[in-house]
C-alpha cells in the first residue's frame, strides 16, 4: 500500500489557505502547513486526522527555510499574500521574490504540481502596486514553472472573510455607510470553491495556465453594501466615495501608520487599495479558464452571509424570535 501524498501549502493557515488544507485532508493527501508562525497556526491540525495536518515553520524570504518545507513534497501551493504592507512583508518581497523564489524551487526538486495563488486584476502595467506586484510575481512562477496552474480569484467571502464582515462593522456605527468605489463592479468568490479548484491543481485534475475565478454575480461594492444591510437587518444610507476623496482618505490613514513606525496598521483604506477601486474587479470576458473549466458551479454570497454575518444584526442571533415577538398581542 502505498503512502498518502503530501501537498506544502505555503500560507497554509491563511483565510484560502486553511480551506485549501481542510479540502485536500479530506481527499486523504497529508498536509504541511507552512507558515512564519506555526504555533498559532494549531487550528489547522482539527480539519484532518490526527497528525495528518502538519503547521511548519518557513520563512518565505529564504531559500533554505522554503527548500526544507518542500521537501519530499508531490504538490505545492503557494497561497502567500498580504493586503497592507507590515515591515519587511512589502508587496514586492511576498508577492513577488516570495512567489519566483518558491517556484524556482519546486522546478529544482521536481515538484509534480505546482499552484500558485494570485489575484484577479493581476497586471506588471497597473497603477495599484498590489495587482502589479501580483503581475509581476506571476510572471516569475511562469519563468521556472510554465506548466503552472495560476488561480486569479476576485475578492473572496466567506465565514472568517474581511470584506463582508467589514463592511458589516462599518454598518453599525452610524446612520451612514459609507463606500468608497460604489459603482467599481466585483465578482465575490467563495472561499471553499476557490479552495476546491486549488486542490483540483494541486492533485492534478486541472491542467496548466490561468483560471480566473470570480462568482456568479457581478455586483457594484453598492450592491454589495445592500446585501450587507439586508442580512444584518439594518437601514442605513449609502454614501458612495469619489475616487479623488478615497485616494485623500487613504493617504492621510498610511501616514499615520507611517507615524507611529508601523505599530499601528492602516487596515481600514490604504491609498493602493483606493486606487484599485478604480477598476472592476471581474472575469474576463475572452478566453479565459474559469470555474466551468473546472466544472465547479460557485455559490452566490447572498447563499451563504446569513450565516455568519447574523451577530451585525441589532439583536444578533435572535434577531428573528425578537422580529416575532413584536407580533404577538396580549388576550
Amino acid at each position: 500500500m502505498s503512502a498518502a501524498k503530501l501537498v506544502t501549502i505555503y500560507g497554509g493557515s491563511g483565510f484560502l489557505g486553511r480551506q485549501i488544507a481542510r479540502v485536500m485532508a479530506a481527499q486523504g493527501w497529508r498536509v504541511r502547513v507552512a507558515v512564519r508562525r506555526p504555533n498559532e497556526a494549531g487550528t489547522v491540525r482539527t480539519y484532518g486526522a490526527p497528525g495528518q495536518i502538519e503547521p511548519v515553520p518557513c520563512n518565505v524570504r529564504d531559500d533554505l527555510s522554503v527548500t526544507a518545507c518542500m521537501a519530499d513534497a508531490d504538490a505545492v501551493v503557494n497561497c502567500v499574500g498580504i493586503l497592507v504592507r507590515e515591515g519587511k512583508n512589502t508587496f514586492d518581497a511576498i508577492h513577488e521574490e516570495a512567489a519566483g523564489r518558491i517556484a524556482r524551487i519546486a522546478a529544482r526538486t521536481g515538484i509534480r504540481h505546482f499552484v500558485h495563488v494570485s489575484a484577479l486584476g493581476a497586471d506588471a502595467n497597473s497603477e495599484s502596486r498590489y495587482a502589479a506586484s501580483k503581475g509581476r510575481g506571476e510572471a516569475l512562477v511562469l519563468e521556472h514553472r510554465p506548466d503552472a496552474a495560476i488561480l486569479r480569484p476576485s475578492i473572496i467571502f466567506g465565514a472568517d472573510d474581511q470584506f463582508y464582515n467589514r463592511i458589516a462593522s462599518m454598518a453599525r456605527l452610524g446612520p451612514f455607510l459609507f463606500v468608497p468605489g460604489a459603482n467599481t463592479q466585483v465578482q465575490p468568490v467563495h472561499v471553499m470553491d476557490a479552495a476546491h479548484a486549488a486542490a483540483m491543481a494541486a492533485s492534478g485534475q486541472a491542467g496548466p495556465g490561468i483560471y480566473e475565478l470570480g462568482g456568479p454575480d457581478v455586483l457594484t461594492m453598492r450592491e454589495v453594501a445592500r446585501q450587507v444591510l439586508k442580512s444584518t437587518d439594518r437601514r442605513r444610507a449609502i454614501i458612495g466615495i469619489p475616487h479623488w476623496m478615497a485616494g485623500v482618505m487613504g493617504s492621510v490613514l498610511d501616514a499615520g501608520q507611517v507615524v507611529t513606525g508601523g505599530l499601528l496598521t492602516n487596515r481600514i483604506l490604504t491609498r493602493d487599495q483606493a486606487r484599485s477601486l478604480r477598476y472592476p474587479n471581474r472575469v474576463g470576458e475572452s478566453g479565459v479558464k474559469t470555474f466551468a473549466d473546472l466544472g465547479i458551479e460557485p455559490v452566490a454570497a447572498a447563499a451563504v452571509i446569513d450565516g455568519y454575518l447574523w451577530r451585525f444584526r441589532p439583536s444578533g442571533q435572535y434577531e428573528a424570535i425578537t422580529a416575532s415577538a413584536k407580533n404577538l398581542r396580549d388576550n
